[in-house]
């Protein structure tokens, strides 16, 4: 997804590093351990140059990445023990644990290979809507119809809008245009409705309705039976709960343990909040997840676990290892614990 903070975060993250402040900083505020997220895990990606390239990262950069936390003194450990050794507040040893989020295919034929090399747990969260074709990987849509034209027109209550996608850097000015008018102007609920129109009347062909990119319900049944794998909710249909009216959001947040229930024969006890910045997610949310009795509950907001996120279980900040930041010396310097105030106004505890 589009992200104009990408160069601040990496001018940080090299200051950090270069003066020698993450070494030095890690004892003191390197917490107990931390949540890594990821989400596609391959060394073919579809679209190698394209605006969501952030969202994958290489097998190989995930091999290494365990291998230097193993080496660091960090112990790979399941989302239950992790909750465990939050709870005992021990900073005698440092953990990890893993976390995937939306279910993508390449989780189960690029990423548990690793995984399996290294005993690394993780934990898969589902959005069962994604996995029916109910709901949509519209990030992934909107740079589709993007790339497909160098001219849209966009229906808005004020009338049609014509987008410039003529050019590389239009495309990206276009990509972030259409992310903001779905994810501010447009109900949730509208959502999928507005982006298959805006296709239709630009005479663009989108493919079937659920993507290929996504494991099938027989894949994540086999996933789920793997000693390493853990399957979490996602909600039901990747809605940002934020935007639902209560009773909507109770719905995804419920709904969702149920559906996992009858699919795999097990309920599942954590989640993860769709998008899970602060647009996504606030007190209420973090209150009916909990309310819903999962055990745990994840954001996006950037950040190591300390012993205060006993108290905040439901609402646990993660370290993202993405494509922006494939480097082992950025992964380190996120794991000292310096960059979690820089990036979060101060604060050295991230909830929401």
């Amino acid at each position: 997804m589009i992200d104009g903070g990408e160069a601040i975060r990496k001018l940080a993250l090299n200051l950090a590093r270069y003066s020698g402040l993450a070494p030095l900083a890690k004892p003191f505020i390197g917490g107990l351990g931390a949540i890594l997220m990821l989400h596609r895990v391959t060394a073919t990606p579809e679209k190698p140059n394209g605006v969501n390239r952030h969202l994958n990262i290489a097998p190989g950069f995930l091999d290494t990445v365990i291998a230097d936390m193993k080496a660091n003194g960090y112990s790979f450990v399941t989302l239950d023990e992790a909750i465990e050794r939050i709870e005992a507040g021990d900073k005698d040893s440092q953990f990890a644990t893993i976390t995937a989020d939306d279910a993508y295919r390449d989780n189960m034929t690029e990423a548990l290979p690793v995984l399996e090399k290294h005993g690394a747990p993780i934990t898969i969260y589902v959005a069962p809507g994604l996995i029916d074709g109910a709901a949509d990987l519209w990030w992934d849509m909107v740079e589709d119809i993007v790339n497909a034209r160098d001219r849209l027109t966009l229906t808005t209550p004020d009338g049609p809008v014509t987008i410039d996608c003529s050019s590389p850097g239009k495309k990206v000015q276009a990509n972030a245009r259409l992310h903001a008018h779905l994810t501010l102007k447009v109900r949730e609920q509208d959502q999928r409705a507005v982006l298959r129109d805006l296709a239709r009347s630009n005479g663009i062909e989108l493919g079937g309705p659920r993507p290929s990119t996504l494991m099938n319900w027989d894949e994540i049944r086999t996933m789920a039976e793997h000693p390493l794998v853990t399957i979490g909710a996602h909600s039901v249909n990747h809605c940002n709960l934020k935007r639902l009216s209560e009773s909507d959001a109770r719905h995804e947040i419920g709904d969702v343990k149920r559906i996992l229930q009858a699919k795999l024969g097990e309920e599942p006890r954590h989640f993860a909040y769709p998008y899970g910045y602060a647009g996504a997610v606030g007190r209420r949310e973090v209150s009916l997840v909990r309310d819903a009795g999962y055990a745990s509950a994840v954001t996006t907001r950037h950040g190591i676990l300390r012993a205060e996120h006993a108290g905040f279980l439901h609402a646990l900040p993660r370290i993202s290892v993405n494509g922006r930041y494939q480097s082992v010396a950025h992964i380190r310097t996120m794991l000292s614990g310096v960059t979690t105030p820089l990036a979060n106004a101060g604060k050295r505890v991230v909830t929401i």
